[in-house]
């Protein structure tokens, strides 16, 4: 069975929460990562790859540059674990 979208938040926050320090108290599926959250470039990449250990399956680094806000990195993450 596929998680649901607020599965796959939840999963991410954690990430946020654990490996990022971040209060995830305030964030939601607006929330930009690089201005809300101050992620720089070697952020995202540390993300990128802690979702693909946390999902078992690679992810398109293509996509992945597009993800701005958390309902992106849900989405993105939502459609791998779909397929």
């Amino acid at each position: 069975m596929n998680p649901t979208p607020e599965e796959i938040e939840a999963k991410i926050k954690s990430v946020l929460e654990k490996d990022f320090e971040i209060d995830v108290s305030g964030v939601t599926k607006d929330t930009n990562l690089f201005t809300d959250l101050d992620f720089d470039s070697i952020d995202a990449v540390d993300l990128f790859v802690r979702l693909q250990q946390e999902i078992g399956k690679q992810l398109s680094v293509e996509e992945f540059k597009a993800i701005r806000t958390m309902g992106d990195a849900v989405a993105l993450v939502g459609k791998y674990m779909a397929g």
